[in-house]
C-alpha cells in the first residue's frame, strides 16, 4: 500500500501546532512534559522545538530543578513573534488594543476620531500610534478585528446598516484592507463581546449562551455549538426591533430608538422608570446601581420580555447580562431577571452578569484577532 505524499510533513505541521497550543495555555514546559502531552517520544518533541526554535516561535523561557542532574530548561512561545490589533469603534471615540502572540495586551490607547467622516484614516492614525506606544511596527500585526455598533454582513464583511456610525458603509472594509493589509475584519460589538464571555467570563466553557447587551443600545450575541451565529444577513441579535405588547411598532426603521424593545429599556424609559419609583441619579447605570427594590423589580421585568423571547426560540440555558446596564445592576439585577423569566416562560435559563474585565468589546476583537493570528503563524512551521 503505497503512502500519500506530504503525510509526514502533515504530521509534523499537526504536532507542532498541538504543541504550540499546549504551550500556550500550559506553559512554560520542559521537554519531557511535552513530549508526555503530547503523546510524542523525547526525540521527537526535541526535533519538534528544535524546529520551533528555528522558526522563531518558541525560545528557552527558563529551567526546572530536578534530581542530582541538570536542570531541565523550560521551553515557551515567543512574545514578539507575533502582534495583533482590537479595536472598538464609537461615534466618539476609537480605542486600540495591541497584544502579543501569547495574548498580553500590551498597548490600549482611545483617541478621539478627528474627522469621523473618514473611518480609514481614523483608524489608521490610531493604529500608527498604538504602534507607536507599544514599540511595534506595522509589519508585526498579523491581524486586525475593528468592532462596530450595526449589522456586518456576514458574507462580504462590510457595514451594511449602522445608525450610529454612518461613515461605516459598504466600501469601508476594502479601502482598510488596502491601507492596513488583507488580515482586517470587521465585527459587530455584541458578538465580540459573546466571544469575550466565552473565552474569558461568565460563559466561559459554555458552548450555547447568549449575550444580552442592555445600555445606550440594545443587542445580542448568540453563540450556538461554540460558534457565533450571525444569521443570513448579519442580523440575528437585532433584539430592540422585538415587537413588545403595548408598545408601538416602529413607521420607520432608520429612525434610531424605534422598536418596540428599544422604546421600553432604553436609558429614556428607564430614566422615566426611575423617577416614577422616586429613584435620583447620575444618569441610569447610577440609577440602577443605587435603585431600591422595587426599581430593580421593574426594570427586571423589562429586561424578562427580551429575554424570554430568546429563551423559548433558542432555549441556550444561559443568558449572560452585559452593557453599562446589566453591568451596573450585576448579581442583584440577574438574580431578579431570571425569577422575573421563571415567571413568564416554560424554559428556565440561568441569567447572569458579565464576567469579562475591562473593555469586553476590544477584549473580545483581540480574542478574534489572536485566532486568526494563531492560524497564521501556527500553521505554517514547516
Amino acid at each position: 500500500m503505497s503512502r500519500s505524499p506530504g503525510t509526514p510533513r502533515l504530521l509534523r505541521r499537526l504536532n507542532d501546532r498541538a504543541a504550540l497550543e499546549l504551550l500556550l495555555a500550559d506553559g512554560p514546559l520542559t521537554r519531557a512534559e511535552l513530549g508526555e502531552r503530547t503523546g510524542l517520544s523525547k526525540v521527537t518533541a526535541g526535533q519538534l522545538l528544535a524546529r520551533l526554535e528555528d522558526r522563531g516561535l518558541v525560545e528557552v523561557a527558563g529551567e526546572r530543578a530536578g534530581g542530582r542532574g541538570p536542570h531541565a530548561a523550560l521551553y515557551g512561545v515567543v512574545p514578539s513573534s507575533a502582534y495583533v490589533a482590537g479595536l472598538e469603534v464609537l461615534p466618539d471615540s476609537l480605542t486600540v488594543g495591541v497584544a502579543d502572540i501569547t495574548g498580553k495586551t500590551v498597548v490600549e490607547v482611545t483617541v478621539n476620531p478627528a474627522d469621523a467622516r473618514d473611518p480609514v484614516k481614523t483608524v489608521q492614525d490610531a493604529v500608527r500610534r498604538a504602534c507607536d506606544s507599544a514599540r511595534v511596527s506595522l509589519s508585526q500585526l498579523r491581524a486586525f478585528v475593528i468592532g462596530t455598533r450595526g449589522v456586518v454582513d456576514p458574507r462580504t464583511g462590510d457595514v451594511r446598516f449602522s445608525l450610529d456610525l454612518p461613515s461605516w458603509h459598504v466600501g469601508v472594509l476594502a479601502s482598510l484592507r488596502q491601507t492596513l493589509g488583507a488580515s482586517v475584519t470587521i465585527e459587530n460589538d455584541v458578538n465580540l463581546v459573546a466571544l469575550a464571555e466565552h473565552r474569558y467570563g461568565a460563559a466561559a466553557g459554555v458552548d450555547d449562551f447568549v449575550i444580552m447587551w442592555a445600555g445606550v443600545g440594545q443587542g445580542l450575541g448568540v453563540m450556538l455549538g461554540g460558534r457565533l451565529y450571525r444569521g443570513i444577513t448579519g442580523g440575528a441579535g437585532e433584539i430592540g426591533w422585538l415587537p413588545v405588547p403595548g408598545e408601538p411598532l416602529p413607521d420607520d426603521v432608520n429612525h434610531p430608538n424605534s422598536g418596540s424593545f428599544q422604546r421600553l429599556v432604553n436609558h429614556d424609559a428607564l430614566s422615566g422608570l426611575a423617577a416614577q419609583h422616586g429613584v435620583t441619579g447620575a444618569g441610569v447605570p447610577d440609577l440602577i446601581r443605587n435603585g431600591h427594590e422595587g426599581y430593580l423589580d421593574a426594570v427586571a421585568a423589562r429586561l424578562a420580555v427580551g429575554v424570554a423571547a430568546v429563551a423559548v426560540v433558542l432555549d441556550p440555558g444561559l443568558i449572560v447580562l452585559s452593557g453599562d446596564i446589566g453591568r451596573a445592576g450585576g448579581a442583584r439585577l440577574a438574580a431578579k431577571v431570571q425569577d422575573a423569566v421563571a415567571r413568564v416562560c416554560p424554559t428556565r435559563p440561568a441569567v447572569v452578569t458579565s464576567g469579562v474585565a475591562g473593555n469586553p468589546v476590544l477584549r473580545g476583537a483581540l480574542v478574534a484577532a489572536l485566532e486568526q493570528a494563531r492560524e497564521q503563524v501556527f500553521s505554517d512551521t514547516v
